[in-house]
């Protein structure tokens, strides 16, 4: 009697799962591709009378139906004029010469030129498959005209389905990705955080620089996430800022790229002035706290950015922007502090000054990119750049309204500390 209850908790927990994928794009593509390769079936076969079944149409809204409405839009585009374009070729060669080797030949060549002319990209075959199809029956009109219509059908069906039903839009899965890409690297400084406190040895700065490097694996990921947003957001309905919500993400990764490289530029210094070192420690002593308490800073700030990213293209930012432009003004507290303890050890050991420097300038690197006030001018900046619809409140007011407010928490954050950043470095 028991197995029933197992067996209806199985599938209820299936039925959840999968109602919790019914974004997911794999569930999207399969559902969209089916209903609208029937429908394209189902209205070609209604208006075209006679002839073979029409699968072309079928076919055609196979290739066109993708997850988003921009990507349907411009495929449809470049399917139909791909078949067009084949056409068109067919019936010039039908007019001039048959069917045979040479003629074949000429056609495909002829073909696959014009389909790069046209720019139909993924679909250059689609106008050579079309020609040689149209120029291989008897009568070549009515074969042209049968294709030309099943494909403007097929297309049509795709199209029609996406706008009529929006597909879904994918920004929350894109920050989140964001949001996890800076938590590995909140992650690695935190580790180099502990590390330096206790010792670091030269293999701990050899791995520093491995997990520093493999962050460009996880980089590549977010991109593909964000350009999938980005297709979802164009044409949609269902969004309002669209432009926003893509430079706020497009914006956020760039930073965070750019991070990577300084992250992994300073795990090098690191690195290097570990060989030089030998069996000692890289940093002891009250260099080895500083860097400890400065690292953790950055951490929390490289996690604040991610947390910050996401919350602007959700709900409210302004926790995020507090927490962020707090824990850049401790990062520059703590920098400054370091360049005098530095100071020291190059007097100590001048030979070492590059290493040094170098390790300054990298900190410099991350705290500018992580500006607050730096990035919500360069957001205003960018929307000023692009024309606002007539009649559309414009969010440039409240990006300079944000920048305000980052510009005096940043103030707040220097009186605090009352003491110079010290040098900044681009």
């Amino acid at each position: 009697m028991g197995t029933v209850p197992g067996v209806a908790q199985y599938a209820a927990d299936r039925a959840r799962r999968g109602w919790e994928r019914r974004d997911d794009p794999i569930v999207v593509q399969t559902v969209r591709c089916t209903v609208g390769a029937t429908l394209a079936y189902a209205a070609a076969d209604w208006l075209i009378s006679g002839g073979p079944p029409p699968l072309l149409a079928p076919l055609t809204a196979l290739l066109v139906v993708q997850v988003s409405l921009y990507a349907t839009l411009t495929t449809g585009f470049r399917r139909v004029n791909s078949v067009v374009a084949g056409v068109l070729v067919a019936s010039a060669f039908s007019a001039v010469v048959g069917l045979s080797w040479w003629s074949l030949g000429l056609l495909i060549f002829s073909s696959l030129v014009i389909g790069h002319i046209v720019r139909v990209d993924e679909f250059v075959p689609e106008v050579a498959i079309s020609a040689m199809l149209v120029l291989g029956v008897s009568h070549v009109a009515a074969m042209a005209w049968s294709r030309v219509a099943e494909t403007l059908i097929g297309a049509a069906a795709g199209i029609l389905l996406n706008a009529l039903v929006a597909p879904p839009v994918y920004v929350e899965p894109a920050g989140q990705a964001i949001a996890d890409l800076a938590r590995r690297m909140r992650a690695l400084l935190m580790r180099m955080s502990r590390e330096l406190e206790l010792g670091a040895s030269r293999d701990d700065a050899v791995r520093w620089l491995h997990e520093a490097r493999h962050l460009d694996n996880q980089i590549t990921g977010v991109d593909a996430e964000l350009n999938r947003a980005d297709e979802s957001m164009r044409f949609n309905p269902r969004v309002r800022e669209g432009l926003l919500t893509r430079l706020v993400l497009r914006s956020g990764l760039d930073t965070l790229e750019i991070c990577a490289v300084v992250l992994r530029t300073l795990s090098r210094s690191l690195a290097d002035l570990s060989h030089q070192r030998r069996s000692d420690p890289v940093y002891e002593g009250e260099v080895a706290g500083a860097l400890s308490e400065l690292f953790t800073h950055i951490a929390d700030a490289v996690d604040s950015f991610g947390r910050l990213i996401t919350a602007q293209v959700s709900s409210n930012a302004e926790v995020a922007e507090e927490q962020l432009a707090q824990a850049l003004a401790d990062g520059r507290a703590d920098r400054q502090r370091i360049a005098d303890l530095l100071r020291l050890e190059t007097e100590r050991q001048p030979d070492r000054w590059e290493l040094h420097g170098a390790l300054l300038a990298n900190v410099d690197r991350l705290l500018n990119e992580l500006d607050v006030e730096r990035r919500s001018q360069w957001l205003a900046e960018e929307l000023d750049r692009h024309r606002q619809e007539p009649g559309r409140p414009s969010p440039v007011y409240r990006l300079r309204r944000a920048a305000r407010r980052a510009r005096r928490r940043v103030r707040r954050g220097r009186s605090a500390a009352d003491h110079p950043y010290g040098s900044r470095s681009a």
